[in-house]
């Protein structure tokens, strides 16, 4: 079987490509995978890195605000419309694919589109409560619109086409064992935090992070690993402010980008971030305690009802950005790994959410619906 896959733009809509991909390619090991991907997005470095072939076309996004500068780069976008469905077009025909998958982000938008013109037959995967703008505008012609969370249907028109899958489980996520994690981090008996913002970073988690690992610093009770993310560049700056050493605290590292979060989320024992679709998933499926911290700036605030599906059944805890401080960051952090048993009984009560055949769900469709 042939598979195209397109998505990117942030880690939300390159791993569940990746983990659809891994699957399929576990049943399949002679099922040939290309993965279409944004020029200069973080997937044209992760889906290479994954062992994947790549091609790459040029997309961009309208820009809402009218500036003089948003209006030169819309101009710039409705050019790339066209061309990137040229491009699109000439990837397809080359490859030949059975069936094309997007996950959304700008650069599905034209592959799909294409993909469905070509009379290819098309399925795409939406992750989140609410659908994104791409979801919305390709569902009509999808032979599958499968959904993480069933309550996206009633947000598309068309409703036949819907199937609830899950979110995909990369299967290095699965896979991946505690103590083996433990030992190639090179990691002692403390606790280890886990924190990150997202794929390219979080201002408001990065600035309370900071104090949390200036505090940590000076008790060396917890091991720490951090990413702060590509678009941050005063966090570092901020921990130093902090007090953090790195010669004198090798118990803390912080990374740009977390390559091998598999590893780092067998090993963790507090997760905190973002109530990302893909996030949720994985600290559901790896039975992980978390402290949630919601982006506010989200279409229809969805990470809020995304982690508060967690919070009421006493499965995460969330802390809102608007109440966010450094203080209040290293206070939760401590009441919930002095209290003994308390971040094992939130991570058991996450675990039991968690829809752990989404994998083979999504690949039953995608062979089901493949061109013969």
């Amino acid at each position: 079987m042939r598979v195209l896959f397109a998505g990117g733009g942030t880690a939300g809509h390159i791993n569940p490509a990746l983990a659809a991909a891994g699957y399929l390619r576990s049943k399949q090991p002679d099922a040939e995978i290309l993965y279409v991907g944004n020029k200069g997005g973080m997937e044209e470095r992760l889906v290479p890195a994954a062992g994947y072939d790549f091609k790459t076309i040029r997309i961009s996004g309208f820009q809402r605000k009218l500036t003089a500068k948003n209006i030169r780069r819309n101009i710039k976008t409705v050019f790339r419309l066209f061309s990137s469905s040229i491009e699109s077009e000439r990837i397809i025909k080359a490859f030949k694919p059975d069936i094309c998958v997007g996950t959304g982000g700008y650069v599905s938008g034209p592959v799909i589109r294409a993909a469905q013109k070509l009379g290819i037959p098309t399925v795409i995967h939406e992750q989140n409560a609410y659908p994104g703008m791409t979801t919305k505008a390709l569902a009509k012609h999808a032979e599958c619109v499968m959904l993480a969370v069933e309550d996206a249907k009633k947000y598309l028109d068309r409703k036949d086409n819907c199937v609830f899958t899950g979110n995909p489980v990369r299967v290095s996520v699965l896979q991946a064992e505690r103590e083996a994690a433990r030992k190639a981090l090179n990691l002692d008996d403390r606790p280890l935090v886990l924190s990150f913002g997202g794929s390219l970073g979080a201002a408001a988690l990065n600035k309370a992070a900071a104090y949390m690992l200036g505090e940590s610093a000076k008790e060396k009770k917890y091991q720490h690993i951090h990413g702060y993310g590509q678009h941050d560049e005063k966090f570092l700056d901020e921990v130093h402010a902090a007090g953090v050493k790195e010669e004198e605290n090798p118990q803390i590292r912080m990374l740009e980008y977390i390559d091998n979060m598999p590893e780092c989320l067998a090993a963790a024992d507090l997760v905190i971030g973002r109530a990302g679709a893909i996030t949720l998933t994985e600290i559901e499926a790896t039975g992980k305690c978390s402290i949630l911290i919601p982006s506010p700036n989200v279409a229809e605030n969805h990470q809020f009802h995304n982690a508060m599906a967690l919070v009421n059944r006493d499965a995460a805890v969330m802390i809102e950005e608007k109440d966010l401080t450094g203080e209040k960051l290293w206070e939760t952090v401590n009441t919930v790994l002095s209290e003994p048993g308390r971040a094992e009984e939130i991570g058991k009560n996450a675990k039991a959410m968690a829809v752990l055949d989404a994998n083979d769900r999504i690949y039953n469709i995608i062979c089901e619906k493949a061109k013969k």
